[in-house]
């Protein structure tokens, strides 16, 4: 006797090839519903609709079909139980060896600008999970294929195992078809949770889906693996390589700190070179060429071997000094044919392009569930929002007696940008809108500033100073003064703000306090 498959995809990519193998190859009866009957009638193929299959017709304007007696008992019926064979029996239900779903497009149907509720309420699948749930649970005798790159492994296990599949494949594919329904509840969880105005949601939900298994994580003894949220490639999903070695865990990390820095700026060329994630140059410049070089002349000895994040198509000037340093990855918006054909020279560098270098967390979609930032920790993980505010100056508060130019307020703002991508205590010196002296990660705010004053060296004459964390004593006020800067932007916020403001003024230094903060842990 025939055996009987079930195909019901809204993705029909090699639907048809699938099922005339089935049938000319392996001798199945197919049923199916909707537009895949449709489907495979037009290609020629035997097909029975579900709703003559069930003596029930699609009800509700589809929303009910396959939510029957004979589809659910045919997929659920344990084969080595006599009493399930007997109900299969008296109720004339076939067993069903093959069931094949994949969902309505969800995802998709969200990721479309100026969807509506309604409209993406009515692409939540409620049969298709129910199926693949059924399948899944039953995979001692039953196999759920819910992806079409499976399609081909399935029909070679037939061939392999006299038209059957073994009990490892079947579940694997289970495992496959309940991460799928879980992939997908939490895309419809996390939509909903977008529509209501609560700021975290009680509970939390994250899935993706493997984009590529990476060499090692931080260090090689760590396994570690790219996932991709959502089915619409975004974010560095998107990003297109155009040369070089496989990016690995640890470039990853790097390239995301370096766009979020870059996102800062817009209107100006702008270049950040990142080393373990924290800058060790940023400026911005009249060409892009400009903008790199003061960048990399900001820290030399750091950049060998750092990752550069551009905000603009690279050129061919900026190209040839590109070339002239070992880099682990370059990413900018595009690259010119010139300047492609240029760094193929360095074969091994890494050079990717993202057309929108802004579209992080903030950006993939509204809610605040989904720009959240997650660590994990033993027993369970935080989640906090992404620190994606935009920095307003008019909030800014002069509380010195010197008031600030308006170069010195661009300055503030250029160093007080980047010090908020440096990792806490951190501290920013600048001049010319680039990086002069960067003290990241230190365990006292005292030690960031002596790294990055030292750093600076001669050139923080006329500098301005950046901290992400409030001076609670006025000992590093004292100290930036004596190597020369005048200008210094901080939150502000310490019960002991006045000394660190009596001594500036002492000193006949500008100080500004921003009221927020953007420690980075």
């Amino acid at each position: 006797m025939a055996r009987l498959a079930l195909l019901s995809v809204s993705n029909k990519t090699g639907i048809v090839d699938l099922a005339r193998r089935l049938v000319e190859e392996f001798n199945f009866d197919l049923i199916s519903s909707g537009g895949t009957a449709q489907t495979l009638k037009n290609a020629g193929l035997p097909v029975t609709k579900v709703a003559d299959y069930t003596g029930s017709p699609e009800i509700l304007g589809g929303r009910v079909k396959t939510l029957h007696p004979r589809i659910h008992g045919g997929i659920l019926a344990r084969r080595d139980l006599p009493q399930h064979l007997t109900d299969l029996e008296n109720n004339q239900i076939r067993p069903i060896d093959l069931v094949v779903v994949n969902l309505y497009p969800f995802q998709e149907t969200i990721a479309k600008p100026g969807v509506t509720l309604s409209e993406a309420v009515e692409q939540i699948d409620i049969g298709g999970p129910a199926m693949l749930r059924a399948a899944s649970k039953n995979f001692p005798h039953v196999t759920v294929l819910c992806d079409p790159a499976d399609y081909e492994t399935y029909l070679q296990e037939l061939g392999q195992n006299n038209s059957t599949t073994s009990l490892e494949f079947r579940q694997k594919c289970a495992l496959k078809g309940f991460s799928h329904t879980a992939s997908y509840d939490q895309a419809i969880a996390a939509y909903l949770s977008q529509q209501s105005q609560d700021t975290l949601p009680q509970q939390y939900n994250l899935s993706g889906q493997q984009l590529q298994s990476l060499r090692y994580g931080e260090n090689p003894h760590q396994p570690a693996a790219w996932y991709q949220t959502g089915t619409t490639p975004t974010g560095w999903a998107a990003a297109i390589k155009l040369q070089g070695k496989e990016l690995s865990y640890n470039n990853l990390v790097d390239l995301e700190a370096a766009r979020r820095i870059i996102a800062e700026f817009t209107d100006t060329p702008a270049v950040t070179i990142i080393k373990h994630t924290n800058p060790c140059g940023v400026a911005v410049g009249s060409t892009l060429v400009k903008a790199y070089q003061k960048a990399f002349n900001a820290d030399p000895v750091s950049a060998f071997g750092g990752i550069v994040a551009l905000n603009r198509p690279i050129d061919a000037a900026t190209a040839q000094e590109l070339t002239k340093t070992f880099l682990e990855c370059v990413v900018a918006p595009g690259c010119e044919i010139e300047a492609q054909e240029i760094l193929a020279a360095k074969s091994k560098l890494r050079i990717l392009t993202l057309a929108d270098l802004s579209n992080g967390p903030k950006d993939t979609v509204k809610a605040i569930v989904q720009r959240a930032v997650t660590k994990a920790i033993a027993g369970g993980f935080l989640v906090q929002a992404a620190d994606d505010t935009m920095t307003d100056t008019t909030a800014w508060q002069v509380v010195t007696e010197g008031q600030p130019t308006p170069d010195q307020l661009a300055e503030l703002l250029f160093a007080w940008k980047v010090c908020k991508h440096v990792k806490s205590n951190a501290i920013v010196i600048t001049n010319d809108q680039t990086t002069l002296g960067v003290g990241a990660g230190q365990m006292n705010r005292v030690g960031s500033v002596k790294i990055a004053l030292e750093q600076a060296g001669a050139k923080a004459q006329g500098a301005v100073l950046a901290s992400d964390g409030f001076f609670p004593f006025d000992d590093s006020v004292r100290t930036a003064a004596d190597a020369g800067i005048t200008a210094i932007v901080q939150p502000g916020g310490s019960l002991r703000d006045q000394d660190s403001i009596n001594a500036a003024n002492e000193l006949g230094l500008v100080m500004v306090l921003t009221g927020m903060r953007h420690f980075l842990h």
